[in-house]
């Protein structure tokens, strides 16, 4: 809790210590989905009648789980009785909605001068974040506590309809998307940092209410969860409003940790998405997490090389080269909580080629492993990086998303300032070390976008038909 009593406005950040890295194979997207089914409401909100509501959901499982027993038996599932059991889901859908509010949540807020209500699921960590005017307080407690403890999975099966759409809007029909699905299912071929956190549309599509309720119940508990508020209130009279509703809630077990370890990678991995797309490149070294000692160089690397247009990326392949429109890097990809990925990527100006521009990328990390770093460009890191600390900070919800995100990961909020230090000593000799560690070409994955014309256009050639059972 942080007070600031400049404007009447208090900014809210709950994060839940769950992300897509806490799935396995068979019902991946599903931290994703609970985070929309979370807006549907609770046993109060956002239904008429919950006791008639409630009967009518509990049948509908009960006729998801025979559907699914049915399908799962292949060529030899009773066409008949499938059909007869989804014209009867189809009409109990129709009965429940009877009961159902739309959008009173959100209307709720909405009324009561909210601004910025959303939420986020990532590899590492959910939020659910809203501002509000500093006297609507207790209106928060009160929601918030009733959806910890009280979410109605309603309107399931509609909304994973709607997740299926935004995968085919976002990954399946977006070039970029499919490109960095395939990079990170590559990168990672044990741990789950290389399942899309959008999930796989099998999985999703076959996700029911009875599976991600027992996913809520085993990570959305207060003992995995950080709040955060900053703004115009007083933390003496906060905290006993505090204990008497979240306070009220089992806290429930630690949940169960992630165990798999990404084996150490034996050789270059190189992958194509062929597409109707302008090419790209994403590069792809592996690197510890946050705990390691190097972690912090690691960022002094990515400032060097892609922060702002005097960075060494932008200068040599888009100003001097000009054989790319565009270049970045990012240490700690996909997540921070485990071993993770630096990547950089690139997207090559016309003629040139994918391979020309990943060439050029090479030599830059080569000039990292042979030349420190001048004191001047160090110096212009760590301006630039406690600008943006700054910059982080000033808002009331800044503020709030920086110190959930750092306690809920690094278990300290403090972590945003000791790496700050940690960054500050970095020296010339640390990023040569760093560089020629772990920028080998036996550590590296190269995903590329291949540009595929349609048949018919000047060099465009036929895409493939895929076929049942292979292409």
């Amino acid at each position: 809790m942080v007070e600031r009593h400049q404007a009447p406005i208090i900014s809210f950040r709950i994060t839940y210590k769950v992300g897509s890295v806490n799935e396995h194979s068979g019902i991946t997207g599903v931290a994703h989905l609970y985070e929309h089914m979370a807006f549907k409401g609770t046993q109060r909100l956002g239904t008429s009648d919950y006791q008639k509501e409630k009967e009518v959901l509990e049948e509908l499982e009960g006729l998801n789980w025979e559907i699914v027993q049915e399908e799962a038996k292949g060529s030899e599932a009773d066409s008949e009785r499938l059909k007869g059991l989804r014209e009867k889901f189809e009409a109990l859908e129709k009965e429940a909605k009877q009961w159902v509010v739309t959008n009173e949540l959100a209307e709720l807020y909405n009324r009561n001068g909210s601004v910025g209500f959303n939420a986020s699921t990532s590899r590492d960590v959910t939020s659910y974040v809203v501002s509000l005017p500093s006297n609507r307080l207790p209106l928060w407690v009160a929601i918030e506590a009733d959806r910890m403890a009280n979410t109605v999975l309603r309107e399931f099966y509609k909304e994973r309809d709607v997740v299926l759409e935004e995968r085919r809007r976002s990954v399946d029909t977006n070039p970029g998307g499919k490109l960095y699905e395939t990079f990170l299912a590559t990168a990672f071929l044990a741990h789950p940092y290389g399942y899309p956190t959008i999930g796989w549309p099998s999985d999703v599509g076959s996700l029911s209410a009875a599976e991600t309720e027992r996913f809520f119940r085993t990570y959305y508990t207060p003992s995995n969860t950080v709040i955060a508020m900053v703004g115009d209130f007083k933390v003496a009279e906060v905290i006993p409003l505090l204990e008497k509703t979240f306070g009220s809630i089992p806290s429930g077990p630690p949940p169960p940790p992630v165990v798999t370890v990404e084996p150490p990678q034996l050789g270059e991995r190189r992958v194509e998405v062929e597409d109707e797309a302008n090419p790209q490149v994403v590069i792809g070294y592996h690197k510890p997490n946050f705990e390691h000692p190097d972690d912090p160089v690691f960022d002094v690397i990515d400032s060097l090389l892609s922060l702002g247009r005097t960075s060494r990326l932008y200068k040599k392949l888009v100003v001097e080269k000009k054989i790319a429109v565009g270049a970045s890097s990012s240490s700690g990809t996909p997540g921070a909580r485990y071993a993770n990925l630096f990547t950089l990527s690139a997207t090559p100006r016309a003629p040139h080629t994918a391979a020309e521009v990943e060439e050029a990328i090479y030599e830059e990390l080569e000039r990292l492993k042979n030349e420190p770093p001048t004191e001047k460009e160090l110096e212009k890191v760590i301006t630039n990086l406690n600008a943006d600390l700054v910059r982080s900070l000033r808002s009331n919800s800044g503020l709030a998303s920086q110190l959930a995100y750092f306690e809920a990961v690094a278990g300290d909020w403090r972590y945003v300032l000791r790496n700050r230090d940690k960054i500050m000593k970095v020296t010339g000799e640390d990023v040569m070390r760093v560089a020629r560690t772990y920028f080998t070409k036996k550590n590296r994955t190269v995903a590329t976008l291949v540009q595929v014309l349609p048949a018919g256009e000047p060099g465009g050639k036929a895409l493939p038909i895929l076929k049942e059972g292979g292409q």
